[in-house]
């Protein structure tokens, strides 16, 4: 169906580069910063600091809708899912709009090159009348007339398409749509402005005003306590709460207002179940509702992926991790928090999901990768983990999953130390290694008769080289220790022990295409792989990918069941829906309910049960077996 008249965005095929309309503003400000004594267009600076600011105060809302650790009033318990993310990605249009919009009228009216004194009283009174009396009422009538069959069709069900609501959903509209708001902000303070009575702390406060009481309508977190309207019941009709605006987006006969819902009250358009609502779920907080039937417990690597999470930038989060330039300069601020939670922050809830009526979590604890080798920091790490691990205990989680090295043999022997401890855990703790050895072994193609192995006594080197030993598979184990060797070895079949090959060094390896890193590998030392291998890998962080005549597969994965819900973050480097095989395998041991904690070794005979469970579930290797 073809787009009707001014649906679209005039600069939506232009991407990023749209930001290039900022730039007459930036070189006027530049020219007359490097070249002049004063700036002769004063408005060109205020326009882009406001935008700036305007942008600035969405991140803050959404670094607040995101940061679950807080236990707010969540008012849809759902989660943001990429298909949103994805509708919404463009929410700052309206910024470059009326950034525009100002920049036309400044050039109309040449009084504007005049310096606005900082206050002015009788402007701020003149302001709020024409807020009151001229721009409440158009922005409701407005509203409503988009409800209508026609514009609500072609127009505003843009809007509504978000079925979670989020500041940014507040941005998430038609051009059109976002010209009328345009006049709707723009009569107070064109207004006073024509009336002489302008300042310059009155166009800041109202547009970051009105863009702060927009973010908070569209929040998913209810921020003002019913017990203020109980005390004070007219403060009701004199502003708008997410819940109150909410119930708009839910029944969409109702609440059309801008911020004051005593104009919804005049016109009879006011939810009656605004304030029974807003009073639920204000007196539910702290009560977070569901417990998690599952938890991924995970750590920080570095400070760079540690701005890959959604409360830091959603659009960011929701894509593969990728070092990317725009970080850089958040980069001392992000190590300086990081720090702090070093020394104050507890493990906090990061992510969410739901599979077939299930809530799963992804916990952090608040500790670096390379902290994990530190010895003085050993005992520090496990007593976080360790708490994490009560915790889910104390609230009924059923399963509890390591990631990475918070089940770091040398730290815990993968979760056995806190089983030992806490033998009446009614928590499951799994490392979840069983599936990732599943799928690195599924990953090899049968045809294959040798592969190399580095990292080959570790827990997942030593399933690998002992399942596929008995697939018949020669495989060249390279470790410098004769006595870990022998002592896998002794562990194999009788008939397949011969399969297992002791080597030292990679020169072994120089004929064989198939290399399993488990282990660190260096682009010298990839040097001995003959052209056309291709490097599986269990190692972490990956190896860098040196060679262009080989192939470098990912770490080990699998794609979530297509019923999952409210999914709209990435796991690092991974694509979307796809989580580390070791997430994968703690939600298998959820969903098939097994009561035994997957710690310690893996059990080599359970590869293939576990592998055949998670396929039975709907989970899907990301690798075409």
């Amino acid at each position: 169906m073809a787009k009707k008249p001014l649906s679209a965005w005039p600069w939506e095929n232009l991407g990023s580069f749209k930001y290039v309309i900022y730039g007459p503003l930036a070189a006027n400000v530049m020219y007359s910063w490097i070249y002049e004594d004063s700036y002769k267009h004063p408005w060109c600076v205020h326009i882009l600091i406001i935008c700036a600011l305007r942008g600035f105060m969405h991140q803050l809302w959404n670094s607040y809708n995101n940061m679950l650790f807080l236990g707010n009033c969540r008012i849809k318990q759902q989660g943001v899912e990429f298909k949103q993310i994805d509708n919404e990605w463009d929410w700052d249009n309206f910024i470059l709009l009326q950034g525009l919009l100002a920049t036309m009228a400044c050039l109309m009216f040449p009084s504007m090159d005049d310096e606005f004194p900082i206050w002015n009283t009788k402007g701020f009174i003149t302001l709020m009348l024409l807020h009151v009396m001229v721009s409440e009422p158009l922005y409701y009538w407005m509203h409503r007339f988009f409800h209508g069959r026609y514009l609500f069709t072609h127009y505003h069900s843009l809007h509504h398409s978000s079925s979670v609501p989020h500041p940014f959903t507040a941005g998430h509209a038609t051009f059109l749509e976002h010209l009328i708001l345009s006049m709707v902000i723009g009569i107070p303070i064109m207004g006073s402005i024509l009336m002489g009575s302008g300042s310059t702390s009155m166009i800041y406060g109202y547009v970051l005003g009105f863009d702060f009481m927009r973010c908070m309508g569209h929040s998913n977190v209810e921020v003002i306590h019913g017990a203020i309207f109980n005390k004070l019941p007219f403060l009701r009709y004199l502003i708008y709460t997410p819940t109150y605006h909410s119930l708009h987006h839910s029944d969409m006969g109702t609440n059309f207002c801008l911020f004051m819902p005593l104009f919804d009250a005049m016109w009879n358009t006011l939810n009656s179940n605004s304030w029974q609502l807003h009073n639920k779920i204000t007196s539910n907080s702290g009560e977070n509702g569901r417990v998690p039937d599952f938890v991924f417990l995970a750590h920080i690597l570095d400070v760079m992926s540690a701005m890959h999470i959604a409360f830091v930038n959603r659009s960011f989060a929701s894509i593969s991790f990728s070092t990317r330039i725009f970080l850089l300069p958040f980069w001392p601020a992000t190590l300086m928090i990081l720090l702090m939670m070093w020394a104050w922050s507890k493990t906090f809830l990061l992510t969410f999901y739901n599979l077939r009526g299930r809530l799963y979590q992804t916990w952090v604890v608040p500790r670096f990768g390379f902290q994990y080798f530190l010895p003085f920091a050993a005992d520090g790490i496990n007593k976080k983990i360790e708490e994490a691990i009560l915790k889910a205990d104390r609230m009924g989680v059923k399963v509890i999953s390591l990631a990475a090295l918070n089940k770091n043999e040398a730290l815990n022997g993968g979760g056995t130390l806190f089983v030992n401890k806490h033998p009446q855990l009614k928590v499951r703790v799994c490392h979840g290694n069983t599936l990732s050895a599943a799928v690195i072994v599924k990953e090899i193609p049968k045809d294959v008769k040798e592969v190399f192995l580095t990292g080959s006594t570790s827990k997942l080197g030593r399933a690998i080289a002992l399942y596929l030993c008995r697939r018949h598979v020669r495989v060249l184990m390279l470790t410098s220790s004769t006595e870990r060797f022998q002592k896998i070895q002794k562990e194999a079949p009788t008939d397949t022990q011969n399969y297992l090959v002791h080597v030292t060094k990679y020169q072994a390896a120089q004929n064989c295409k198939t290399w399993i890193a488990g282990k660190w590998i260096t682009p010298w030392e990839q040097r001995w792989a003959p052209s056309g291998t291709h490097f599986h890998q269990f190692v972490v962080p990956p190896i860098l990918a040196s060679r262009r005549d080989c192939t470098y597969g990912d770490l080990a994965a699998m794609r979530l069941p297509e019923d999952v819900e409210g999914l709209g973050s990435c796991e690092y480097k991974l694509e979307r829906g796809v989580v580390h095989a070791c997430h994968a395998g703690g939600a298998v041991h959820q969903l098939e309910g097994w009561t035994h904690h997957e710690i310690g070794p893996i059990d080599v005979d359970r590869i293939d049960l576990v592998w055949e469970a998670a396929l039975k579930h709907g989970f899907r290797p990301v690798f075409q077996p």
